[in-house]
């Protein structure tokens, strides 16, 4: 499917907020890819498509996050906005024919990052996070280290996904703790 039929399905899916933040992300996700060397075109794809399953109720959020495949544990079941990723990932496949796997797995793990993390996968997950509607108090600093160091803006925006559900009493996925340990480890060599 060519990327004007997704957007114009996208628009069909998704409230104009979320639509826009797509186009954001994809747009991100591009400049991301350009700068550390990843397939663009997929980055583009996955960037624009992140979010499909983001309007969903909750109980098509979990039907969709079930068929994906992934298994979705109690976390998932009691924080339900983390299922738009696993449903988003089974929308792609069924909607746009997407069969690409890493283009899958970025859509899938955007919210949570997971250990092992593809250069996709890290690109979908920042630029989620930078595109330009998005604002919070560090989003300056993280859109400046996206570019410079992908791997440290994974870890430096986890680090303020934990700062902010901590604060609000959230549960914290077990997959973004293994991705922040498996990327710092990473750095420091112990790891490959």
């Amino acid at each position: 499917m060519k990327i004007e039929q997704i957007k114009d399905k996208l628009k069909e899916l998704l409230d104009e907020k979320r639509y826009v933040h797509s186009i954001g992300t994809m747009e991100c996700a591009v400049k991301l890819a350009e700068r550390f060397g990843e397939d663009v075109q997929k980055a583009m794809i996955a960037g624009l498509v992140h979010d499909v399953a983001k309007c969903l109720d909750k109980q098509q959020l979990l039907n969709c996050a079930l068929k994906s495949g992934i298994v979705i544990d109690n976390i998932m079941r009691s924080q339900i906005e983390l299922l738009h990723g696993p449903a988003g990932s089974y929308l792609a496949r069924k909607l746009f024919g997407i069969e690409d796997v890493d283009i899958l797995n970025a859509i899938a793990y955007h919210t949570t990052g997971r250990e092992n993390m593809s250069k996709l996968e890290k690109i979908i997950y920042v630029a989620d996070l930078i595109e330009p509607s998005r604002q919070f108090e560090q989003v300056e600093k993280l859109r400046e280290k996206s570019f410079e160091d992908l791997e440290k803006a994974v870890v430096m925006a986890m680090d303020n996904t934990l700062k902010y559900v901590i604060d609000r009493g959230g549960l914290i996925h077990p997959n973004t703790i293994y991705a922040r340990n498996w990327l710092i480890l990473r750095e420091s060599g112990e790891v490959r």
